[in-house]
């Protein structure tokens, strides 16, 4: 997955920013953002403190980790049961 070139201290100051008395136009322009992206990031991020984004990217790391943790484990249980089930 692409990285962002905004960490998300970045990100919030930039929804902070067009909160202010900015428009939301002015704000993608001055950051070389889209609309969509700044849209995105509101729906994402909208009403977030720093340590909030923060723990959110903690806790999608350890669901990514752990997901992928149950397939492995999946797959192995599977391929025992398989082994399991042959007559021999």
């Amino acid at each position: 997955m692409k990285r962002s070139r905004f960490s998300e201290e970045q990100i919030i100051s930039i929804l902070r920013e067009a909160d202010g008395e900015s428009t939301v136009k002015a704000v993608c322009t001055k950051h070389n953002i889209s609309d969509a992206t700044f849209y995105n990031w509101k729906r994402k991020y909208g009403g977030m403190d720093v340590e909030e984004a923060r723990r959110l990217r903690a806790l999608e790391d350890e669901n990514g980790r752990l997901k992928r943790l149950v397939a492995d484990l999946s797959v192995q249980n599977q391929i025992l049961k398989e082994v399991n089930a042959k007559k021999w």
